[in-house]
């Protein structure tokens, strides 16, 4: 039997008040899951970038955007 299966097995047996409760503490978890790849995310972007602060990078314009076929 999946988790999933059994979470919903054993919670359908619950007062609506418990029911609730976990509810709570899943959204809890799935949004804290969610900070924790967000921080990684940016981490991992900054750690790309590191060194390249003094960089002089070029202005691209529309024109430049566009795909060419020689």
């Amino acid at each position: 039997m999946k988790t999933v299966d059994r979470i919903y097995e054993e919670t359908s047996a619950l007062p609506e008040t418990v029911q609730r409760e976990v509810l709570n503490f899943v959204e809890y978890l799935a949004h804290k899951l969610q900070k924790e790849n967000a921080g990684w995310s940016e981490l991992s972007m900054a750690a790309a970038l590191r060194g390249l602060e003094g960089e002089v990078w070029p202005e691209y314009r529309n024109e430049d955007m566009k795909e060419k076929w020689w």
